[in-house]
């Protein structure tokens, strides 16, 4: 039986384009984390905030932010996660990286684009998934706009494209909080699975507000977490065998509609 699976929310305010004021600040916050949990959430663009300038301040993929997540899942004991502004082979990417206390890693190139800022003119979209195992745990990493589109986000539960825990790393703005707050109560209702979801605070380089609501919401759709609108630390506790108990006495997807997104 898989145990039970240790996430660390990070919510946190962004300094605008400057990739190293950020490192430091989350080094400070993680630090204490050592030991204590297994897998450390922080937002979409946790380098720079939710930015076009993608030609300013791209990372090479094998750049200091990889390098530096590297050394913190090291010293943390801990996978960390979240996306960065990325260039690699002459393509602009918002990638979110799986970096795991061993150095080794994958990751995740946002798939859909949000069209209302432009990004879809400043970043190639991502192709494919990505599914990783944790503790025996099956996890989907995502990123923010990604969150409204169910067919993406969906689950296939007994296949190698199923999951336990779903991950939404964001900069999802103060304007539009609501549906950030009930989408992901619907993907993890729907899905049948954790949902996990890491917002920012604060005001970004466009003047932009974010209250962050991040949140860990179990398969009920039920939060595990108080909502805050101000920069936090929280790590939950999220059990495999309940969410097993769950899907065998209510098992929604057995009647789920057949079909695959390449």
């Amino acid at each position: 039986m898989s145990p039970t699976l240790r996430v660390t929310l990070v919510q946190s305010e962004l300094a605008w384009h400057d990739a190293e004021a950020n490192r430091r600040q989350f080094e400070k916050l993680m630090e204490p984390l050592a030991g204590t949990t297994d897998l450390i959430v922080l937002p979409e663009m946790f380098t720079t905030g939710f930015t076009m300038a993608a030609e300013q301040v791209a990372e090479q993929f094998n750049g200091p932010t990889l390098d530096w997540l590297r050394a913190m899942a090291a010293r943390t004991g801990a996978v960390i996660t979240g996306s960065v502004v990325t260039v690699d082979a002459g393509h602009y990417f918002n990638r979110l990286i799986w970096m795991r206390p061993d150095g080794t890693h994958e990751h995740y190139d946002k798939r859909h684009l949000f069209r209302m800022a432009r990004e879809q003119e400043h970043y190639a979209p991502g192709e494919r998934r990505l599914i990783v195992e944790l503790l025996g745990w099956k996890v989907c990493p995502l990123v923010c706009y990604d969150l409204r589109f169910p067919v993406w986000s969906r689950n296939h539960i007994g296949t190698d494209q199923g999951y336990d825990l779903l991950v939404y790393v964001a900069n999802w703005p103060e304007r539009r909080r609501y549906a950030w707050q009930t989408l992901l109560k619907a993907r993890a209702i729907e899905n049948l699975s954790y949902c996990v979801g890491v917002n920012r605070v604060g005001q970004d380089g466009k003047d932009f507000n974010y209250t962050g609501d991040s949140a860990a919401i179990d398969f009920l759709g039920q939060p595990l977490t108080l909502p805050s609108s101000s920069a936090f630390v929280a790590t939950v506790n999220l059990g495999y065998a309940e969410l097993q108990e769950f899907r065998t006495k209510f098992p929604a997807h057995l009647d789920a509609d057949e079909f695959r997104i390449s």
